[in-house]
């Protein structure tokens, strides 16, 4: 994934945690979310349109699409006050989707850090499914989740990435 978009993934996390958390104006992270989302769609493509036919890079681009879709869906469901159960759902598309990623990352590409991450993704949105499709009672540790996360897969890797140091973790 883009690094740099993968560093507004995880302001999008941020964000979307700390609302979770009552912290944040669902207003505001409404416009924050179409923002990072129609980012998120236009990288991939952008990706995709010059990858010269590169299955790589363009499966790589695919998984960014899960997160500007998300992203927009967030936002415009907050906009126009839609009920949440269609992004619940489509957020457990997505979680079974990302454990693929995780085994691509494991077994394919012997990206040991990047599978584990990819799992990780998997748990929050299989959270975001049972917060918002089956109305479980569990926003506020969803919005930990979304905030831990924020930080530990999609911040810190991206900037580590950034500045060469990645390669130096674990």
């Amino acid at each position: 994934m883009d690094k740099v978009g993968l560093m507004f993934v995880g302001a999008a996390l941020f964000v979307n945690g700390l609302m979770l958390l009552g912290k944040v104006d669902e207003k505001s992270a409404r416009v924050f979310n179409l923002f990072i989302g129609s980012m998120q769609v236009m990288t991939p493509f952008y990706l995709i349109f010059t990858s010269t036919g590169d299955s790589w890079m363009i499966f790589n681009a695919s998984g960014i699409f899960l997160f500007g879709l998300t992203y927009l869906y967030v936002g415009i469901s907050n906009l126009k006050n839609f009920n949440s159960s269609g992004l619940g759902w489509y957020s457990l598309w997505v979680a079974i989707l990302a454990l693929g990623y995780s085994y691509i990352n494991f077994i394919k590409l012997q990206d040991i850090k990047f599978g584990i991450i990819w799992l990780m993704w998997s748990f929050l949105w299989t959270l975001f499914y049972l917060l918002l499709a089956q109305k479980k009672n569990i926003a506020i540790f969803t919005g930990w989740g979304a905030f831990i996360q924020a930080w530990i897969t999609a911040t810190i890797p991206p900037f580590l990435l950034l500045i060469n140091q990645w390669e130096f973790v674990g």
